[in-house]
């Protein structure tokens, strides 16, 4: 299955002129890691489409206003910040978003991660076009492709690596089966929450994912 940059510049219009070298470094990894099919290539792309504002981001963005802190990090069951602190460290008329802050707070003590104080939610951050995100991932990664584990946020913010880290990723949470059935809810949730839930669109950012998954299979023959 051969990925162009004409299907690149239809599921990812912001990358515009870029389509060529995004193509051009996903081949490979769509070759290793058995995104080999339609509706392989439909899904995958769909996913790290979203993942990456179309190619465009290798780092994750975390320019998050209070309300936006407390939707996405908190849950039910989880308060990972206090609205005090979401005030204080997101994005208001007043000043920026302490995007450092915010990552180190979010992915304190999961994921590898050690507590805020480690620095690690900000240094293993979403990175790469599907955004790699915690120190396990990250090692993960470094030690299949060899790459130096303190160097490896830098290699996946690359071309190169952000397209071989996310055919790893696809490959090691096996999400061909769930492209080859069309279930784009299955992929969305393995992407977003690491695991398939039992409710259908509950993926962040589920609608946009169905939409490019919807539009991918229009292009690619």
């Amino acid at each position: 299955m051969i990925v162009t940059a004409s299907i690149i510049r239809h599921v990812a219009p912001q990358c515009g002129a870029n389509a060529a070298a995004v193509a051009a470094a996903l081949q490979p990894a769509l070759d290793r890691f058995g995104i080999t099919t339609r509706r392989r290539l439909a899904h995958f792309l769909a996913q790290v489409a979203h993942e990456s504002g179309g190619f465009v981001r290798k780092r994750e963005n975390l320019n998050y206003t209070p309300a936006a802190i407390l939707s996405t990090f908190n849950t039910r069951t989880i308060q990972r910040f206090t609205p005090a602190q979401a005030e204080q460290l997101g994005r208001t008329s007043a000043h920026a978003a302490d995007q450092q802050a915010i990552a180190n707070i979010a992915y304190a003590n999961r994921m590898g991660n050690r507590g805020p104080e480690s620095g690690d939610g900000w240094r293993t951050r979403g990175a790469g076009w599907i955004q790699l995100t915690g120190t396990t991932n990250h090692h993960a990664c470094a030690d299949f492709f060899g790459i130096p584990r303190d160097t490896v946020g830098a290699w996946l913010a690359t071309d190169a690596g952000a397209a071989l880290s996310a055919g790893w990723f696809w490959q090691l949470n096996n999400l061909n089966r769930f492209a080859d059935v069309d279930d784009i809810d299955g992929v969305s949730d393995c992407v977003n929450m690491g695991r398939k839930t039992e409710r259908i669109g509950d993926a962040i950012g589920y609608q946009e994912r169905r939409f490019l998954t919807i539009e991918a299979l229009k292009v690619i023959p």
